[in-house]
């Protein structure tokens, strides 16, 4: 067993969780609860961000303290957070106890060992808001890159990290006008003295290889010791021995994974120590946002080394969220917050279509809204609670609810879907959900098949066929069970419905090897519904103000603001208008994928071979290689163009084209019909 702690990245207590956060803790959340559901000690720590300048100010223009403030937000929060079934081994503050102790712990360990040093700076001071002006406050022109209006420590464009003094046409993000410079004490943690072990670590498989690669540019740009103090008035933890100066708050920001670890162990009576020092068996990993790579690789692992405590065994970085393709905005009604969406819209609806978009790679991830209706009503109703639906009501009116009293001879399909399990858990691991979730969805599909041959339906018009029909109802529960068991770290509240729907004792991985027989059923209930449209209507508007403001200060002290809206452009690749006539020339029809194989001399191409019933069968090239595997495209209904001239390649002669759809890359899903068509049909 493998005893794990996970941490994804603390949200600001400034700001509401909307669904880019969401992004993060949903992919977190899913690999913690497949490292449970594989029979591994897992533990998922995080709490609210809370120091710094911009909840200082808020709180002031609230005319509450901010300790008042921190708090409503965690609240708020963990409550948003807990209506997405994130689950928290425990979520906790930085403005804790614990965590004043461990960052005064982590400053006087490098202190003793040398790695702090003393150095007057040149400060931006704001004679208008008479304060020196942390980071965030400063907004002006990237030095590196030359983008606008970005922060004083880093520029969300070209992720470069630089002085607030380095930025052209300086303002106060405040009041506006041109800060002037002053001179100021202030602490440096050397990061340069960790180079080597930075670049050892880095390189151990602790990144993505981008990231990685990422980082070099900083090394071959040379590492700056890094300033770890800030001048009050400032909402923080002062530093030992240093009246008026406070810890930075990206030094006490991400010790609060330590925090949270300390305060759920008092309360557990569990050794903080064994977990953050002693234990070497214990894995450590960090889910963040690309934006923050630079505080959770170099910093982070660096002031960690020098104080005493274990580095993290990985970081796994994720790209941002867009909606429709673009930047979330107020204006267009895509800015959610996570609080509008549950006011509307079933949580495991997003969960699933974020674990559908995800993998370990550092892409960005869109929300088409569109997509989303489609997918998850074409996924998780139409294939999987499907197959409960149309078998269920068999056995309870028929057997009393009781499933057959021998598991029945099925094909090898309970084998299959067990075998299936060792790639699934791997792609888990892996972090690769899209292909997960792809690879539980050809279960789905088999599953399906399976009932559509044997028609239960038909089988209960003759009572001479019962046990047929008991055994077919017997094998589709059971496939619904496994494949529930596959999904439940994306859907853990659909999944204990299920366990209570079938008197079962919670899922283990293990658990799906043993078929279920001889055994009661409860009565088949409601799983889930449809996605409305006209939900997903109103949460868009409900997130369109009528006049979209611009706050006063920052949100966020990890990310900008949303920008104003612009025009959006008309698509690179939309086509003229086509005529009702022109379009009714093309027959779209329904075709059963009888085999596949990867084209010799071709990367992208694989060989299709179709059935469309009458039609016969056809041979099609399609370029969708890097997206799936050949051997799980057998007997999957798709939608092809059946009336394509044929055209010879050097390959061979493709007979007609299968439609897919994708926003570029590896990304491709084949569109396939709802259950119940069947090879020849036309799409009208």
């Amino acid at each position: 067993m493998r005893r794990i702690l996970v941490t994804s990245a603390l949200p600001y207590a400034n700001g509401q969780i909307h669904l880019g956060h969401l992004v993060e803790t949903i992919q977190t959340d899913i690999w913690v609860r497949f490292q449970k559901l594989h029979g591994n000690e897992c533990f998922y720590f995080c709490a609210d961000d809370t120091h710094g300048t911009p909840v200082m100010i808020r709180a002031r223009q609230e005319g509450i303290t901010p300790e008042t403030l921190v708090a409503r937000m965690h609240a708020e929060h963990l409550g948003d957070f807990q209506g997405f079934h994130i689950g928290f081994d425990n979520y906790y503050t930085t403005n804790s106890e614990e965590n004043r102790l461990l960052s005064e712990e982590v400053y006087l360990n490098n202190r003793a060992a040398g790695n702090i040093r003393v150095s007057t700076v040149r400060q931006a001071f704001c004679a208008q808001d008479n304060m020196f002006l942390p980071d965030r406050f400063i907004r002006g022109i990237c030095p590196t890159c030359g983008a606008e209006d970005q922060y004083g420590d880093a520029c969300e464009v070209c992720s470069g990290s630089h002085s607030p003094l380095d930025l052209k046409q300086p303002r106060c993000a405040i009041c506006g006008n041109p800060p002037v410079e002053r001179d100021s004490e202030h602490f440096f943690f050397r990061l340069t003295a960790f180079e080597a072990f930075l670049k050892g670590w880095i390189r151990s498989g602790a990144l993505q290889p981008e990231m990685a690669n990422k980082l070099d540019e900083w090394f071959e740009a040379g590492l700056q010791d890094w300033d770890i103090s800030r001048d009050g008035p400032y909402f923080g933890f002062e530093i030992p021995d240093a009246p008026g100066k406070y810890f930075y708050v990206w030094l006490d920001a991400p010790i609060g994974y330590m925090a949270s670890t300390w305060e759920w162990c008092k309360r557990n009576g569990r050794d903080f120590d064994a977990i953050w020092r002693r234990d070497d068996q214990m894995e450590v990993y960090h889910f963040i946002g690309k934006d923050i790579l630079y505080f959770h690789t170099l910093f982070w692992p660096a002031t960690l080394k020098g104080a005493g405590f274990r580095v993290p065994t990985s970081v796994f970085t994720h790209g941002f969220l867009t909606v429709n393709g673009q930047k979330m905005s107020k204006s267009r009604g895509t800015f959610i917050t996570a609080r509008q969406y549950l006011e509307h819209l079933d949580p495991e609806y997003l969960r699933y279509y974020y674990a559908a978009k995800l993998t370990a790679r550092v892409d960005d991830l869109d929300l088409n809204l569109d997509d989303f209706i489609l997918r998850v009503n074409s996924d998780l109703v139409g294939k999987v609670v499907n197959i409960a639906s149309r078998s269920a009501g068999f056995i309870q009116k028929r057997f009393g609810g009781n499933l057959a009293e021998h598991y029945p001879e099925d094909g090898g399909l309970h084998a299959q879907f067990v075998t299936a399990g060792e790639e699934i858990a791997q792609l888990y691991e892996a972090r690769e959900f899209s292909k997960a979730m792809r690879a539980i969805m050809t279960l789905a599909d088999l599953a399906n098949r399976f009932v559509e041959a044997k028609a239960p339906w038909n089988l209960a018009k003759d009572p001479d066929r019962d046990r047929e029909l008991a055994d077919t109802c017997t094998v589709a529960i059971n496939l619904f069970r496994i494949l529930m068991i596959y999904l439940q770290p994306v859907l853990p509240q659909l999944a204990l419905k299920c366990q209570e729907f079938l008197r079962l004792p919670p899922f283990t991985w293990e658990s799906r090897r043993e078929p279920m027989h001889h055994q009661a059923i409860g009565e088949f209930t409601h799983l889930m519904a449809r996605v409305d449209p006209k939900k997903v209507e109103a949460l868009v508007q409900l997130a369109a103000p009528a006049t979209p403001s611009a706050p006063a200060v920052p949100k966020s002290k990890a990310a900008p603001p949303p920008p104003a809206p612009t025009p959006s452009p008309a698509p690179a690749d939309s086509s003229p208008p086509l005529d009702i006539d022109t379009f009714s020339q093309v027959d779209l029809r329904v075709a059963r994928i009888l085999s596949a194989a990867p084209v010799e001399g071709a990367d992208k191409l694989l060989q299709l071979t179709l059935d469309l019933g009458d039609l016969g069968q056809k041979t099609v090239f399609a370029g969708i290689r890097s997206a799936y595997d050949p051997q799980t495209l057998p007997g999957r209904l798709t939608v092809v163009v059946a009336n394509l001239k044929p055209r010879k390649m050097r390959f061979g002669v493709s007979e007609g084209m299968v439609l897919a759809a994708g926003s570029g890359g590896n990304e491709l899903f084949l569109l396939s019909p709802d259950l119940g068509a069947t090879p020849g049909m036309r799409i009208r």
